[in-house]
């Protein structure tokens, strides 16, 4: 077998300095290391142009590496002062936020170009849709309880009761969230410094990733927009539980934020995986109720602990007001017709289009169940008739369930991240619908099927893009196909 060629620049594991030079879609940061074998390129995610990083290389191939950040050392010119903690869920939150959007449509546009071969993506793109809040937008956080943390001062682990975020690339270190991060609420995340407080009095530990033992793990918050209400969410083991007084946590968190709180619910979880809902783990509610309501144009959506649902609420309605505005552009297609809505989670945008046509019948699939649940559940709320749900594969659907061919005019998609499985794609194309309105999150999947799609007869009409997570490379996209 023949040796593969090493580049004579990095090796993997290796620690280097780089100037970020270029931006690449998805927050990958370019930087170039030049000598006279040539120049090596080097991708490092979460960067921008101007910084010097410092990274660590994950990948090394013959012509360019790929990183992982570890800090930024010198920041670029185009960087401003924010009064928030830097975390890393946003890692350009001290980037002007015209410049963020500039980067994100310029990056995806040419994605359509270089991936779907749509040379004329350009002349086809309808707007760029800003988040309604750039600061404090979210409505979910996770905050990790950890028995290493981070001395920001002299740059090492330490051995403390830490409940913040994880430090960016080390998965066994905490950092102490001290205040506000600019993306959650300003009230609770100044208080997180003495919800530590009180959880480190108890003299119960917190979770050492790399002994996989310990007794506080996640707090997890979530918060309605409509109300203001707070759901918190504790997430621990069983091993010290009976220390632990749950009810008097409860009356602490009432202190500290009075009739904000609509509940607080308990999560044992004993599995030594990373996450904070175990699939064997229990969850009990200790005080006040288990789901707060969340409104999106009108409609009420209850959330519980589990339920999936838009981060932020308020980018979320101008996402669905875009996606609507394209499914009814051409309202004969729709109304007293059956739309398609797939992979359509709990079934807002249905409900939506449901509540807007006249007569129309929207049929929802989505394979995760819970959310086929709470779909059924908000159409009831909402007095909202003519609507099906599914909870079911896509693919396996659409082949249990010959009779729509040929009957749908409009089809809603909304895959995950990893987009739309090929044979799947085959099947939808199948139903010969005239027009798709398509919604993605990563739009690198979406201009792959884009190429699927024009091959088999759609053009692309339309694409906007819609920023539902400012300080972060994410940017979702709603694009119009018709034949």
């Amino acid at each position: 077998m023949p040796r593969r060629e090493r580049n004579k620049f990095v090796k993997r594991g290796q620690i280097i300095e780089i100037l970020i030079e270029d931006y690449a879609f998805g927050g990958k940061g370019i930087g170039r290391i030049r000598s006279e074998e040539g120049v090596f390129v080097v991708f490092v995610p979460n960067t921008l142009p101007g910084q010097l990083v410092k990274a660590r290389v994950e990948k090394s191939k013959k012509k360019y590496a790929e990183c992982k950040l570890i800090d930024v050392l010198q920041h670029s010119k185009d960087e401003v002062e924010v009064p928030y903690q830097d975390i890393p869920g946003a890692p350009y939150i001290q980037l002007p936020i015209e410049l963020q959007h500039k980067y994100k449509q310029e990056s995806t546009l040419s994605l359509f170009k270089r991936i779907g071969k749509v040379e004329n993506i350009e002349d086809l793109f309808d707007e760029f849709i800003s988040s309604p809040n750039i600061f404090h937008y979210r409505n979910k956080m996770e905050y990790g309880f950890s028995a290493i943390g981070y001395d920001r001062e002299n740059k090492t682990d330490i051995d403390e009761f830490t409940l913040g975020f994880k430090r960016r690339g080390v998965w066994w270190m905490g950092d102490n969230l001290e205040k506000d991060s600019g993306l959650f609420d300003k009230q609770v995340e100044d208080n997180i410094k003495n919800i530590r407080e009180y959880c480190e009095k108890t003299g119960l530990a917190p979770w050492h990733g790399p002994k996989k033992e310990g007794f506080f793990r996640y707090f997890v918050v979530r918060k309605s927009y409509k109300t203001n209400e707070l759901l918190f969410n504790l997430v621990t083991t069983s091993n010290g539980l009976s220390k632990f007084d749950l009810q008097d946590f409860a009356n602490y968190l009432v202190e500290l934020f009075g009739e904000r709180v609509a509940g607080l619910l308990h999560t044992i979880n004993d599995e030594t995986g990373d996450r904070t809902i175990a699939t064997s783990g229990s969850i009990k509610l200790v005080y006040g109720k288990d789901k707060i309501v969340e409104e999106l144009l009108g409609l009420n959506f209850e959330i519980s602990m589990k339920s999936f649902f838009q981060t932020n609420p308020k980018s979320a309605e101008k996402l669905y007001t875009k996606v609507v505005d394209y499914a009814l552009e051409n309202k004969e297609a729709v109304d007293n017709t059956v739309v398609m809505d797939l992979f359509c989670g709990t079934g807002t945008i249905g409900q939506i289009i449901a509540s807007k046509a006249n007569n129309t019948k929207i049929v929802g699939v989505d394979i995760v169940a819970s959310a086929i649940e709470d779909a059924k559940k908000n159409a009831e709320r909402n007095n909202i008739e003519g609507l099906q749900f599914y909870a079911a594969d896509v693919g396996k659907f659409l082949n249990e369930h010959p009779q729509y061919k040929n009957k749908i005019r409009t089809i809603i998609l909304d895959p995950a991240r990893a987009g739309i499985a090929p044979k799947t794609l085959k099947k939808i194309i199948n139903l010969n619908a005239d027009r798709m309105v398509y919604v993605s999150c990563n739009p690198a999947t979406q201009a792959r099927d884009t190429e699927e799609l024009i091959k088999n007869g759609y053009q692309l009409k339309k694409i906007s893009l819609v920023d539902q997570f400012p300080h972060t490379s994410h940017i979702e996209t709603v694009v119009l196909f018709e034949k």
